[in-house]
């Protein structure tokens, strides 16, 4: 008969499998880091950066800022901010694998516990390869909520290892929401402010991302398209981004789909 203490050993391991392995750090382009484990990405394969238009700066800006990073040289963390669909997200992964494509050593980490960032930052810090932390569509309702991120970014007694830094999106320019109501109940509203803007004020990096007009929406349509070989009507296209109030990369990505669909073809 089997031992009552073996059983319930049994079940709790079932309830509770051991986490799996975790991925060698030197191994893959891509990892997630996902409670407490660092895991291999199964597919990285971001867009091309000439496939993203409409965003030369910021591309430059942020293509500079991880060449240095994989070179060891000094590096900034990147806060990508603005409106919704417009390449941010894109943009962080394709720039990655534009700096690994040029032979560099440079590797994307895809951040979904933040709870555990201290830990990442130890299993990393020893690594010779250099790190890229990626936050997607970062925000905090209250500050309480980031005063922990803005010590694990700078302010702490442990400093961030030199070969990681972070590159954080959002579509709020200041992580936070503002209210003109905080200026008056505020004994004193240059400390509510000051606490508002205390995250954003940590990373050396920001860039703006806005919305695109529509010839810049029509051009990334054009380009989408042709890149697959799909024929489009810019009328249609515009119709498109109408009925969903948008003019993005993405409202333009959907439509492409969309036509693919249509015309009996796999993207």
């Amino acid at each position: 008969m089997t031992d009552p203490l073996d059983r319930i050993a049994a079940a709790l391991e079932r309830l509770s499998p051991p986490p799996p392995p975790r991925a060698d750090p030197r191994a893959h382009p891509a990892y997630i880091w996902r409670t407490g484990a660092l895991l291999p990405a199964r597919a990285f394969a971001p867009l091309p950066l000439d496939m993203l238009l409409g965003i030369d700066r910021q591309k430059a800006t942020l293509l500079a800022n991880l060449r240095h990073l994989a070179a060891g040289h000094a590096a900034q963390d990147v806060l990508l901010w603005g409106a919704r669909g417009t390449g941010k997200s894109a943009l962080v992964k394709a720039a990655v694998a534009a700096v690994q494509t040029d032979g560099a050593d440079l590797a994307l980490v895809e951040v979904l516990d933040l709870g555990h960032l201290p830990d990442l930052f130890a299993q990393l810090a020893d690594v010779p390869r250099a790190f890229a932390l990626f936050v997607d569509d970062l925000g905090f309702d209250a500050p309480a909520e980031a005063r922990t991120l803005r010590s694990m970014l700078e302010g702490g007694a442990e400093p961030r290892p030199a070969n990681v830094r972070l590159l954080v999106t959002a579509n709020r320019r200041h992580l936070q929401p503002r209210d003109i109501a905080e200026q008056d109940s505020a004994i004193n509203p240059r400390d509510s402010a000051d606490d508002h803007l205390a995250l954003a004020d940590r990373f050396g990096l920001s860039l703006g991302f806005h919305a695109l007009d529509q010839d810049g929406y029509v051009a990334i349509v054009a380009a989408y398209a042709k890149a697959h070989d799909l024929a489009f009507d810019p009328a249609e296209a515009i119709n498109w981004a109408t009925r969903r109030g948008s003019r993005s990369g993405r409202v333009a990505w959907q439509y492409v789909v969309d036509l693919a669909g249509r015309a009996g073809r796999a993207l």
